[in-house]
């Protein structure tokens, strides 16, 4: 029995129990308000604190903890099932089990790159493997972190060294990647004088757009191309610049780009939309504006991929508006798309990042905190606040202090978010919001499935099946009693190939079905409607 517990440790497969003294962090949101004993009275609506460590917790053997948190990014481990919080800190990257989300274990810390501590950090993930870039960070790099090696750590703190450092980049502000297509995109990143040339880059390098990385071999990004929009004159910006940006396989409204990798980019003034299905030739479709322009932060797609959802980081700290807004851009026509609406959220604080998870956008906006915006009715020119979380109680003004992101895209349904001046918090939206049902992707843990579109539907409507190990799959629709209406493939999955599962309506009545797919290593479902 010992033998076996150990090879289950080893595997990760047993929860490490939670340390002596290790504070249950649980607070329910009672009366608009979630109390943490300690530490704060959180203003909430519809979220409870399931976890929380503070910033000053973030620390291994050679590693202080840092003077502050930034982005966050998470993992799931496809073994064991284990979710982590990939935390970032102005002196590196903590890794934190969430196996009892109540009490989060910090397993280990990746120090930056330098004694520098830089306000700026991200973190992405493919194929188990974190990527970290820095701001203003001089020979940072992009870190590269084989997660699987926290897998069955249950002792004290680890502090690690990375797998790798890709050196083609120096500082860089953000970075994008594209799972569907295995492709990173550095932001935002910087040369001192000269050293471009000596890196042996092109000069499409010089700006600080786009440096595209192929993630064939996840340990081993391997330069691919340059790119930005300089060429197109649009104002006082930093010519060329992207700030952030999100990259997808296009499979929305206009057929034009049906399949095209497509890239919309936050450029300082401008949402900038790129066509980068070939690398040799990456071109611009669009661009789209909005009233009041201060600073293009970052944004995001609603899952049917009609409107872009941005945030000006701006435009409050300069006086523009007076209080938090987000721009809804309409995407119906990639070509020529229109500013079509703003959302006021009515708050005077300062908007920063955001996530849409099915059909709820999840926003994080420096002093109040966790916002969920509802976007069922975005096509109809509405957008409702459906719950928050408030991470930083003292005050609601446009600073930037207090939540920087959020990541909501976990199985389990719980979001974490990362305040500056906080730290972690693990939180957990109400069942009745039913953020794990909907309507978007189903959350990678060695696949993904995408949600059928259209979707409700009077005729076809298909989804997209991704493996990251080659396995047997089955696809069945069934009805909501559970009969067996239709096969819809049964056959091999490989890495590098999406997998179209169409469903034909002609047949079928109108109703809501359940499309099942079963592979070797995962199961996974969708909900399809079907109207005549």
């Amino acid at each position: 029995m010992r033998l076996r517990l150990s090879l289950l440790l080893a595997l990760g497969l047993v929860v490490a129990p939670p340390e002596a003294g290790a504070q249950d962090a649980r607070a329910d949101c009672v009366g608009g308000v979630a109390a943490l004993p300690d530490v704060g009275a959180f203003p909430c609506l519809g979220v409870d604190l399931v976890g929380y460590l503070s910033v000053g917790s973030f620390s291994s053997p050679g590693s202080p903890a840092a003077t502050g948190n930034n982005d966050i990014w998470g993992w799931t481990d496809p073994l064991t099932g284990t979710e982590y919080a990939l935390v970032g800190t102005t002196n590196g990257t903590a890794f934190v089990d969430l196996s009892t989300p109540q009490f989060p274990r910090l397993v280990g810390k990746l120090p930056t790159s330098n004694e520098l501590t830089p306000v700026w950090r991200d973190i992405k993930v493919y194929r188990n493997h974190a990527y970290v870039v820095a701001d203003n960070a001089r020979d940072h790099g992009v870190q590269v972190f084989d997660l699987t090696r926290l897998r069955g750590l249950t002792g004290d703190p680890v502090t690690f060294a990375p797998d790798a450092v890709y050196p083609g980049i120096r500082s860089a502000h953000n970075i994008v990647i594209n799972e569907d297509t295995g492709f990173a995109y550095v932001v935002g990143f910087r040369y001192p004088a000269g050293e471009r040339e000596a890196l042996g880059l092109p000069a499409s390098c010089d700006l600080p757009g786009f440096h595209v990385l192929d993630l064939a071999d996840p340990a081993a990004p391997a330069f691919v191309t340059c790119f930005s929009d300089a060429d197109i004159e649009v104002g006082p910006r930093t010519p060329g610049y992207t700030h952030d940006a999100q990259c997808v396989v296009y499979d929305g409204p206009d057929a034009d780009y049906t399949d095209h990798e497509l890239c919309f980019a936050a450029n300082e003034d401008v949402v900038t939309v790129f066509d980068v299905t070939d690398k040799s030739d990456i071109t611009i479709v669009s661009q789209a504006f909005y009233p009041s322009t201060s600073y293009t932060h970052q944004g995001w797609l609603t899952a049917d991929q009609r409107f872009f959802l941005t945030d000006d980081e701006l435009d409050e700290r300069n006086g523009l508006v007076p209080t938090q807004r987000t721009i809804v851009l309409d995407f119906l026509d990639l070509d020529d798309p229109e500013f079509a609406y703003v959302y006021d959220s009515g708050l005077p604080s300062i908007d920063h990042n955001q996530y849409v998870r099915g059909r709820y956008s999840f926003q994080s906006n420096y002093e109040t905190g966790l916002r969920i915006l509802d976007l069922s009715q975005v096509a109809q020119g509405t957008l409702t606040e459906a719950a928050f979380f408030d991470t930083y109680p003292d005050a609601n003004t446009v600073s930037f202090n207090g939540q920087w992101s959020n990541y909501p895209y976990f199985e389990s349904g719980l979001v974490i978010a990362n305040d500056g001046d906080y730290g972690l918090f693990v939180l957990r939206p109400d069942a009745s919001l039913d953020v794990t049902n909907a309507g978007g992707p189903v959350p990678r843990s060695g696949f993904s499935l995408s949600a059928p579109r259209p979707n409700p539907s009077a005729g076809d409507t298909r989804l997209t099946l991704q493996v990251d190990t080659a396995q047997q799959v089955r696809a069945e629709l069934f009805d909501v009693a559970g009969r067996r209406m239709a096969s819809l493939y049964s056959g091999p999955a490989t890495p590098g190939t999406r997998l179209t599962l169409a469903v034909s309506g002609t047949n079928l009545p109108a109703g809501v079905y359940v499309v099942r797919v079963v592979g070797e290593a995962f199961e996974a479902s969708q909900r399809v409607v079907l109207t005549r």
